[in-house]
């Protein structure tokens, strides 16, 4: 299996923001069908919704494997950025 990388998706996805819970439930359906269809090579973390966009964090073994899950969930694709470190608070401590 190859290495996992962790990315950030980000999606332009109008009226995202104002979508209700129900209807946010169908989208994370159709990515968790998608993930399942695709295997082992790909998870979804999670996303943060925002006015007319989402941010989601995958891990990842290719932008490809990213672009077969929009494909498959119908969920579009803007900019794939691989974010090859993360720091947080606990950083300063090092």
């Amino acid at each position: 299996m190859a290495q996992m990388k962790r990315f950030i998706i980000e999606r332009d996805i109008p009226g995202i923001g104002q979508m209700s819970v129900t209807e946010l439930c169908g989208a994370a359906r159709a990515s968790n069908q998608a993930l399942d269809d695709i295997g082992t090579n790909i998870q979804w973390q999670h996303s943060y919704v925002a006015d007319n966009k989402t941010f989601c964090v995958y891990l990842a073994d290719s932008e490809d494997a990213i672009r077969k899950h929009s494909e498959l969930s119908g969920i579009p694709v803007g900019a794939i950025t691989e974010v090859p470190q993360i720091i947080d608070p606990l950083t300063a401590n090092n």
